[in-house]
């Protein structure tokens, strides 16, 4: 079994590629244009541990793995699938604008990946994993929770914090392409008197 640890470890390494990426000259392009659109900051991007996923099948998979990290436990922190055919491991996250979801702990929990144009889906995000339940977390809870006693103010989408943290509402959070839960239901109320 995968432990919640190595599962952050893991997160933490994938976290630095992509962001080692997104400030890549070549690779990281087509995602710094994305964010220059969107009119993100510097600070905004480092504050938020943006990254960029290249459009590739095996760069993130190649790199976890001369960290050691195995297959399964790539498979585990839903970084990789697997192939059906080949049974060969790929990157889960190709050619997205990639957003860490980081717990209040400051662990790097899971992530989210937005397409730089307008398919669908949007966004993909991790599914649950041995340190990640979707229900129970909240995207930027982890800044938030400094500034939300009386009032946390709950957005649709990972942009839409991000938007507002940098206009200076930094008690903005948002639910991981979730319905709320009773369990985020209960962050709330351990965190603020109040949900706009």
């Amino acid at each position: 079994e995968v432990s919640r640890r190595r599962v952050y470890d893991m997160n933490l390494e994938a976290a630095k590629f992509f962001r080692q990426c997104l400030f890549d000259e070549k690779i990281g392009a087509p995602g710094r244009e994305y964010l220059a659109k969107r009119k993100l900051s510097g600070a905004t991007i480092k504050h938020f541990g943006l990254g960029f996923a290249p459009d590739s099948f095996n760069m993130l998979t190649d790199h976890l793995k001369s960290k050691g990290f195995s297959d399964h436990e790539l498979t585990t922190a839903f970084l990789c699938g697997k192939s059906q055919k080949t049974g060969r491991c790929y990157d889960y996250f190709r050619g997205k604008v990639m957003f860490p979801v980081i717990d209040v702990a400051g662990n790097i929990i899971a992530f989210g990946g937005r397409v730089l144009d307008n398919s669908k889906p949007k966004y993909i995000n991790s599914s649950d994993t041995p340190g990640f339940k979707k229900s129970r977390n909240l995207f930027a809870l982890n800044f938030a929770k400094n500034c939300c006693a009386e009032e946390i103010i709950l957005c649709e989408g990972y942009m839409d914090v991000i938007a507002l943290h940098a206009a200076g509402f930094e008690n903005a959070v948002a639910t991981l392409g979730t319905a709320i839960t009773a369990e985020q239901a209960r962050i709330f109320a351990k965190y603020t008197n109040k949900v706009t």
